[in-house]
């Protein structure tokens, strides 16, 4: 028996379609509901469906008579507010094709994306760092769109182009990968396999408005269902959480592992109307697994995806996890454990792989067609992350094929890291890897050699004008050599051992 899960696909997508049109669909029957309430302590900013949806298709309006085509790409380089989703809806809605970015990234980095992208336009907050270009639209315009006249929402071929979001590459040079309009239907199998999502429900999610996890499992998700999504304002400290949720009767809640570390301090949580949480960005480990059951009295789910996929094993609700495995793929998902062969046999070490035909999957990086095939083995993607499947299809993880680091739910190539330290004229070969500073906390640290040890500090800074924070290293560490192997090729494995804290 092959390591294959498959139980038949989803329902196909309809055509003509829109991403925006699906995401607000219940708009108009649900019009007086609140879709988003930001919280700010008791208090809350609450935005009902009808105005959420007259904000999103006026922003699509106020694109249009700003220049802008159907088929242009539009880089976002906004804070985390409110103006995050809605200027992405907004241009989708109209036929335009959104970036979503992390407000971190330095001037340097939004630089090669603009030479990459060649934008029609960027959306800016003046606050949020970004390479010169000729036509910016900013937030101020953004806010004053809000009031124009809706704009129709442009229905087409789902498999043409919706948005583009960057991953970090293995070879060191983040990668843009395209995504077509199909996409968010695809999402609606997490809605079972995952979330155990209702109308009803009211789904707090931990991260800024302008992270992508958020974007979709925070905000696009919940809006798809009906449901009521909740937002902790800008600077909400992960301690102030558990108020919030209580405060607020959220029944379902979402963070990165990295959240629920902060304030899982052992005590018990009163969270009486809390259903259960969610978990995604990294791997949950057994321990915090145990320590947020013994709190907050319920379960628990994790998810894992990539920017290529998006979410498509996890455990649920209605399929809890077994024996510390990820869960199982998605109903409508076809997932195997590929080989050099292809799919091994049950039970054996291989590459979590997906099915080329998932609705959910990428179309490609963008103008890379090469670097597209070489991620496929005849019809499967390849994930890149190890795993083995049980006979019920739950399936272990077992790491990463290569040496990407997980820096709070964001993957990062060390060799972007090296590659902008090894610029420093006091390095002359750089290292990075991930390293333990305690229990389930990982960092990134950075190892080099040079005629002598540089004063931290200075390190920091000059990684602070090349790299996005989340990338920057925590730590540094001076060698007299860095480890190599036979071939004179960094050993990056070998790095974690001779962090010494």
């Amino acid at each position: 028996m092959l390591s294959i899960f498959d139980q038949g696909p989803f329902a196909p997508c309809p055509s003509p379609f829109n991403l925006a049109a699906h995401v607000l669909r219940h708009s108009a029957r649900l019009a007086g509901k609140t879709a988003l309430s930001v919280l700010d302590g008791g208090a809350s900013a609450d935005w009902s469906y009808a105005r959420l949806e007259a904000a999103v298709r006026g922003t699509g309006t106020g694109l249009l008579r700003a220049g802008l085509v159907p088929g242009d790409i539009v880089l976002m380089r906004l804070g985390n507010t409110v103006e995050f989703p809605i200027a992405y809806l907004g241009a989708i809605a109209a036929g335009l094709v959104p970036v979503p970015t992390s407000a971190q990234l330095t001037e340097t980095e939004t630089a090669r994306m603009i030479a990459e992208l060649r934008p029609a336009a960027v959306l800016r907050d003046p606050s949020v760092a970004c390479a010169s270009h000729p036509r910016q639209i900013s937030t101020a315009e953004l806010l004053e769109m809000h009031g124009l006249p809706p704009c129709g929402y442009a229905a087409g071929d789902p498999e043409r182009l919706a948005y583009v979001v960057y991953t970090s590459g293995t070879s060191g040079k983040p990668r843009a990968v395209a995504h077509a309009h199909r996409a968010v239907w695809a999402r609606q199998m997490m809605v079972e396999g995952w979330y155990g999502l209702t109308e009803d429900d009211r789904l707090l999610h931990a991260g800024a408005f302008n992270w992508t996890y958020t974007l979709g499992t925070g905000l696009m998700d919940p809006w798809a269902a009906g449901a009521t999504a909740l937002i902790p304002a800008p600077g909400t400290a992960p301690q102030d959480l558990p108020a919030l949720l209580q405060r607020h009767r959220a029944t379902i809640f979402a963070a990165a592992p990295g959240v629920y570390r902060k304030f899982l301090k052992g005590s018990a949580l009163e969270l009486p109307e809390l259903r259960h949480g969610l978990c995604a960005g990294e791997k949950l480990s057994r321990h915090l697994h145990e320590a947020w059951q013994a709190a907050a009295g319920c379960g628990l789910y994790e998810a894992f995806g990539m920017s290529e996929c998006s979410t498509f094993i996890s455990s649920s609700p209605s399929h809890p996890a077994q024996d510390g495995s990820l869960g199982q793929p998605q109903p409508g998902r076809k997932v195997a454990i590929v080989g050099a062969e292809g799919p091994v046999p049950i039970g054996e070490e291989g590459t979590i792989a997906i099915h080329r035909a998932d609705p959910g999957l990428m179309l490609g990086y963008l103008n890379a067609p090469e670097e597209t095939a070489a991620r496929y083995q005849g019809d499967w993607f390849l994930t890149g992350d190890q795993g083995a499947m049980s006979a019920d299809g739950q399936i272990r993880y077992l790491g990463r094929s290569d040496d990407m680091m997980n820096a709070g739910g964001y993957r990062v190539s060390p060799i972007e890291v090296e590659t902008a330290l090894a610029a420093h004229p006091g390095i002359t070969q750089a290292g990075a890897a991930a390293v333990e500073v305690k229990e389930d906390t990982y960092i990134i640290a950075a190892f080099y050699t040079g005629p002598e040890e540089l004063k931290t500090d200075e390190l920091q800074a000059f990684a602070s004008r090349r790299l996005a924070r989340y990338k920057q290293p925590r730590a540094y560490v001076h060698l007299d050599a860095l480890p190599t192997g036979a071939n004179g090729k960094l050993l990056r494995r070998a790095l974690p051992a001779l962090f010494k804290g």
